[in-house]
């Protein structure tokens, strides 16, 4: 073969490699006008109802979370939504936040001692940007020797939802939803995109029971769990059988070693000369 025919070869392999990219791109940008477009404007529909009637009803939302250093932080959600849509000729993007105040009666005060100690406190709290560290002792050079923190102050919770024709999916991530600085991600295909992901969305944010974070397990692996649990379940019948199998042989024996000892206790007594005396007592007086 020659230059020429491996030259040809290599142009309609990466001719066949580009039609096949144009094929992706035209097809993720179908899935975007058909399905994530539409779908978007759907979910911002739905999440501003949903902050509307939570900012009505303002249902009383309490969590904690663990601080390093300190301990658990006591928020509540205070209903008080931004939600905004920003949209470009091929994307999307939703971004809703709220601020969740920090109930400072119900947080604990603590005793921070030892420079190191009060630093890295300090630097956490912030990082977060809270207030509530109260320095309490201070060496002849001005370092901090002890504080005492009482936490004070709110931290933001985050949702952000984009899509767009490049990639075909919608992304989505939430920040402190599920522990401080914490931020959760999650990306979805046109086909899950649907009302029924909406509902767990709006159940995630309300702070509600929800699976939105539950993968679903493939029918094979479900299966095999199955399996586990009922192999497991009989395993521990069978446990439970022997056992009590075994408790009840102890006892079957243990009956005629009580019989046994009776006996034994008679054998002894005669022997040690009671009924033997009582006879040759007997066999005298006859003589």
């Amino acid at each position: 073969m020659g230059l020429l025919d491996d030259l040809e070869q290599e142009a309609q392999r990466r001719k066949a490699g580009a039609d096949d990219q144009d094929r992706a791109k035209q097809e993720r940008e179908a899935v975007y006008r058909t399905q994530l477009e539409p779908g978007m404007a759907a979910l911002h529909e739905y999440l501003s109802k949903l902050t509307q009637n939570l900012s009505f009803i303002k249902p009383r939302k309490t969590f904690r979370y663990p601080l390093a250093g300190y301990g658990d932080l006591a928020l509540q959600v205070e209903h008080e939504y931004d939600l905004k849509i920003t949209s470009q000729p091929a994307s999307k993007e939703i971004r809703l936040s709220f601020p969740c105040p920090i109930v400072t009666d119900e947080c604990p005060s603590v005793e921070i001692l030892g420079s190191t100690k009060v630093k890295s406190v300090a630097g956490v709290f912030q990082r977060f940007h809270l207030g509530g560290v109260t320095v309490t002792k201070k060496d002849a050079n001005g370092e901090v020797l002890a504080a005492t923190v009482k936490a004070r102050g709110r931290i933001v919770l985050a949702a952000v939802f984009s899509a767009d024709a490049d990639s075909g999916v919608v992304r989505m991530q939430f920040s402190n939803f599920d522990q401080m600085g914490g931020q959760q991600t999650k990306t979805v295909t046109g086909e899950q995109f649907n009302e029924s992901l909406y509902d767990e969305i709006g159940r995630y944010i309300a702070r509600e029971q929800n699976s939105l974070f539950r993968e679903a397990l493939p029918d094979d692996y479900r299966k095999q769990l199955r399996t586990k649990v009922q192999q497991e379940e009989l395993k521990r019948r069978w446990e439970t059988q022997m056992s009590q199998r075994q408790r009840e042989e102890l006892a079957e024996m243990e009956r005629p070693q009580g019989l046994a000892g009776k006996l034994t206790k008679v054998v002894d007594q005669v022997k040690g000369g009671s009924f033997f005396d009582k006879l040759r007592g007997l066999v005298k007086k006859d003589k």
